[in-house]
C-alpha cells in the first residue's frame, strides 16, 4: 500500500479510476463510510495530489482520431538545453497525447493520434520534422489496441 495511504484510501481511488463519474454517496457506500466522510477523503486525495484530474475518455473514431502512431524521436544534441526546447515545442502540439524522455536507441516517444495515414503523412512532414533539434524520427503505427490507459494497480 502506497504510504499515507489506507485501504478505505486504496477502495476510493480504484472506484474513482474505474469511474470518475461516480458519485460520493456511492462511493461512500461502496467503502463503507458515511458520505462526510467519503467526502473528507475524496478532498484530501485531491489536495494531496494521489488523484490530478479526472475527465471523460472519448472514443477516438467518433471524432475522427482513428489512427494511433508511436514516433520515436532522436534528437541532434543530447543537452538540457535542446531537450528543453524540444519538450517546450511538442507540448503546444494538441495531437500529442503523450510524450516520454526513454533510454535507448530514441530520446523521446510520442503518442499522437490522427484523423488517417495521410493526415499523419501532413502533420510529419509539417511539423514533427521542424520541431528544434529533431534529427530522425522511426514511426510506429498501432494494428490493435491491446490495452489503453488501463487504471494503475496499486
Amino acid at each position: 500500500m502506497a504510504e499515507g495511504l489506507d485501504r478505505t484510501d486504496v477502495k476510493i481511488l480504484r472506484l474513482l479510476q474505474a469511474d470518475g463519474r461516480m458519485g460520493n454517496a456511492e462511493i461512500a457506500k461502496r467503502v463503507n463510510t458515511s458520505a462526510a466522510t467519503c467526502h473528507r477523503r475524496i478532498q484530501r486525495l485531491f489536495a494531496e495530489r494521489y488523484v490530478t484530474g479526472v475527465r471523460a475518455q472519448v472514443a477516438p473514431q467518433k471524432v475522427e482520431r482513428g489512427t494511433l502512431a508511436i514516433v520515436g524521436v532522436v534528437l541532434d544534441r543530447s543537452t538540457p538545453e535542446s531537450f528543453g526546447t524540444f519538450e517546450a515545442a511538442v507540448k503546444t502540439l494538441p495531437v500529442v497525447l503523450d510524450c516520454h524522455v526513454v533510454a535507448g536507441d530514441f530520446d523521446y516517444f510520442l503518442k499522437i493520434r490522427v484523423r488517417d495515414l495521410a493526415d499523419f503523412n501532413k502533420l510529419h512532414a509539417e511539423t514533427l520534422l521542424a520541431l528544434p533539434g529533431v534529427r530522425q524520427t522511426r514511426t510506429f503505427f498501432v494494428m490493435k489496441e491491446v490495452v489503453d490507459n488501463a487504471p494503475l494497480a496499486f
